[in-house]
């Protein structure tokens, strides 16, 4: 055979195996195919992505203390007197929510400032809100043609150019992108009936999302806006597997594509982290508590640099991450407060990203301590929807316990009323009247009849005018939206919280953690949230040999430590260090060399 034919059989028989390898790694639109295909590694290593909310709500950047910017239309939608009163106050009358578009300029937005700031913080990868819940696009969407930012105030493609500039620096990018709209005429969500979504979806978002997709192949998918429908109803199914197709092997989603999804890495939002490692997770959350710019919201609301990093670290010793959002203003300028978080973890990063990068979780986790915080709260009327009673608490499983005296204004029967999540009882006297337990939606019959007896949120109990009657309120949080609501009410006394004589005396109890584990290869980092004054003792390792070397990142001295055989524990002589040496005063990391 000659030469040039010998060349063309193999050109042909490689062209045949990668097609073939191209069919075998074609992803199906199923749940069991999809999820064979996996989870590209780079997303588990990477630990820390940069959310971005910026759109036409940027420029009321207004909600209520605690509440998010980017609802803002909503608001409006449902006639909350608040933002109405609001937009009357601050805007020109007759101005609608459509008329912020020209006022959403940009005018001092520059995309490489942000990338290049994003790089510094020390993110590996960006997620732009390409379009919230009110449907404005930040690209010039042809399903869109006059509600986005390239016809619009900025008069600029904003998803092109920044996903240039973030690729520039050497960052992936991806887009959150909502499923559901609260201005769109074929299905208004939260307006129109549920189960009436299926034209918007066939004929409006699933081409709009290939569009999008097909533009700018963006390395993350997160869908949102889903918690209405099932998957099904977003064909989640075909659309992920065609993502994964288009994309290839670096494209990962999220897990929020409606009920029944069966994929996608896990997204809990303002929380203290989840224990599960079955798949890739990454805590979603701002420096404060909403992700748009709030300008309602106090210094309070915001973690310090020292809180952010440490939180941090728990999150990538549980085996996930941290897409930590900024809310830029209308004119495309980060607040500096933000500036300045980004900046301090980025910092931290430079010193202890050994410790972060691609590590995976230890045998275990965390050291915890027990923490305990005692005040006096004047009526129980909480809602810690994106908090806790207070920053020393855990944002989830909590315990609280309050105490007081109640002294009925008369003699008659008395209706206790509470709204709760997850566990309440309330004992007056020596009766305790409510014994709530939250139902779970995996209730069988066999223990749905014992499940109601503690669903009641009512009871009534008959008081004498003018006695005092010792009250106890016990609640459990477990994950995430904390609530406890405690009123009474009577023939002659209305509705009204449950007041004490001198409040309720409160104590707040959780368990948080001291230190975390990470692993390498074959090395340990411990990650003290608490500075070792002179000894760092560690209760979770393995029996070291000899030759282990110990030092703590960022600065070059080697520590002394011995094994207590006795206690099984390691104990790292941290004497010798002086304040010099310390390289951080957020979080310090020891590496054991085993």
């Amino acid at each position: 055979m000659k030469l040039k034919n010998k060349l063309l059989v193999c050109v042909v028989i490689a062209l045949t195996l990668a097609t073939a390898l191209k069919a075998q790694e074609e992803v199906k639109p199923t749940w069991q195919s999809i999820n064979e295909r996996g989870y590209p590694e780079w997303f588990s290593d990477a630990k820390l992505g940069i959310f971005i909310h910026w759109g036409v709500y940027s420029v009321p950047a207004y909600a209520g203390i605690e509440g998010y910017g980017e609802w803002y239309y909503r608001g409006l939608m449902v006639g909350d007197t608040v933002r109405i009163n609001f937009q009357n106050r601050a805007f020109s009358d007759g101005i609608t929510y459509r008329d912020f578009d020209k006022l959403f300029k940009g005018e001092l937005w520059n995309p490489n400032e942000w990338a290049e700031m994003f790089k510094q913080s020390g993110a590996k990868y960006v997620l732009l809100v390409t379009k919230h819940h009110d449907g404005y696009c930040l690209w010039d969407s042809k399903f869109q043609p006059n509600w986005n930012s390239v016809v619009g105030g900025p008069k600029r493609n904003i998803v092109s150019e920044l996903t240039d500039a973030v690729r520039n620096t050497g960052l992936k990018m991806g887009f959150y992108y909502s499923l559901t709209e609260w201005t769109n005429p074929k299905h208004i969500w939260m307006q129109d009936p549920d189960d009436s979504i299926a034209n918007y979806v066939e004929t409006y978002m699933i081409p709009q999302f290939k569009e999008l997709v097909e533009r700018y192949k963006p390395s993350v998918i997160f869908t949102d806006g889903e918690w209405n429908n099932k998957a099904t109803d977003f064909h989640a199914e075909e659309l992920i597997s065609w993502y994964y197709n288009t994309v290839g092997d670096e494209a990962i989603v999220n897990d929020r594509w409606g009920a029944g999804t069966e994929h996608g890495f896990r997204t809990p939002e303002y929380s203290s982290g989840i224990l599960q490692t079955d798949r890739p997770w990454a805590e979603c959350r701002g420096m404060g508590r909403s992700f748009a710019y709030n300008r309602r919201e106090p210094l309070s609301n915001y973690l310090t640099s020292k809180e952010l990093i440490q939180h941090f670290c728990k999150l990538v010793a549980a085996g996930g991450g941290m897409t930590l959002n900024v809310g830029p203003t209308a004119d495309g300028k980060i607040p500096l407060i933000q500036q300045e978080r980004l900046k301090d973890l980025g910092d931290w990063l430079k010193v202890n990203g050994e410790a972060i990068y691609e590590t995976r979780p230890h045998t275990h986790f965390y050291e915890y301590e027990d923490v305990q915080l005692n005040r006096t709260d004047s009526v129980l009327n909480f809602n810690w929807k994106r908090n806790s009673p207070d920053k020393k608490i855990s944002y989830d499983n909590f315990d609280a316990v309050w105490t007081g005296v109640i002294k009925p204004l008369y003699s008659e029967k008395y209706t206790f009323e509470i709204e709760a999540e997850d566990y309440a009882m309330i004992i007056v006297g020596n009766d305790t009247i409510i014994n709530y337990i939250k139902p779970t939606t995996n209730a069988t019959e066999s223990n749905a009849e014992e499940a109601q007896k503690h669903n009641a949120t009512k009871a009534v109990l008959k008081l004498k005018k003018g006695e005092e009657y010792p009250i106890k309120v016990i609640y459990k949080e477990t994950n995430l939206e904390a609530v406890m609501k405690l009123w009474w009410q009577s023939k002659s006394q209305e509705k009204e919280y449950v007041c004490p004589i001198n409040g309720f005396d409160a104590t707040y109890t959780c368990q948080q953690p001291v230190l975390c584990y990470t692993t390498k290869g074959k090395n340990v980092y411990a990650i003290a949230l608490k500075y070792p004054d002179d000894m760092l003792v560690l209760s979770n390792v393995e029996k070291p040999s000899d030759k282990m070397k110990v030092t703590m990142l960022g600065c070059d001295k080697e520590l002394e430590w011995e094994w207590n055989s006795q206690n099984n524990t390691l104990n790292i002589n941290t004497s010798k260090l002086k304040y010099s040496d310390l390289p951080s005063n957020a979080a310090w990391v020891f590496k054991m060399e085993y």
